[in-house]
């Protein structure tokens, strides 16, 4: 299943996802949607991306149901965002010599992460990283260039086998 992001009308960061018949409201990155992503502009990337894998705090939330390939989180679990590392926009093991995020947080954001297949085969020099659907800040904050969504809507994607994403760029209507 194809789902479809699509840029809201209030701000920049909101959206809208549609996955089959339901359409949820989303956040995106602040700087909104970007056909030309580049590390650290605060957008999110236009275009089809597959869905890689979905990580998940066993400790924290139960087993979500999905098809795509499902790996607990740990705390030695990083992402490489440093654009001269030969990591870049990879998974990495803790402690890492290169600028990296760690994906085992203190917050809940992390908690469920999907894996969005963006500038990974492979991956450009300073072409954007981490792209990832995540759980929503509470505050309902923008992201860096991420899809957040609520845990019942994230779990209700991924019980829907989605397998790839299209993020339409600002002006398209569903």
């Amino acid at each position: 299943m194809m789902i479809h992001i699509y840029a809201g009308a209030d701000s920049l960061s909101d959206a809208r996802l549609h996955c089959g018949h339901n359409i949820m409201k989303a956040r995106i990155g602040q700087n909104g949607l970007s056909e030309h992503k580049r590390e650290g502009d605060l957008c999110t990337p236009t275009g089809i991306y597959p869905l890689r894998r979905v990580f998940y705090r066993a400790d924290r939330i139960a087993r979500p149901v999905t098809t795509l390939p499902l790996v607990p989180l740990a705390p030695t679990d990083g992402w490489c965002d440093d654009p001269a590392s030969p990591d870049y926009n990879r998974l990495v093991t803790l402690p890492h010599p290169a600028r990296h995020e760690r994906l085992w947080r203190d917050d809940h954001v992390y908690d469920l992460i999907v894996v969005i297949g963006y500038n990974d085969e492979p991956a450009r020099s300073g072409a954007g990283s981490a792209i990832f659907m995540h759980l929503q800040r509470a505050d309902l904050a923008p992201t860096e260039g991420c899809v957040a969504l609520t845990e019942k809507d994230l779990r209700t994607v991924l019980a829907a086998r989605a397998q790839a994403i299209t993020i339409h760029p600002r002006g398209v209507q569903a």
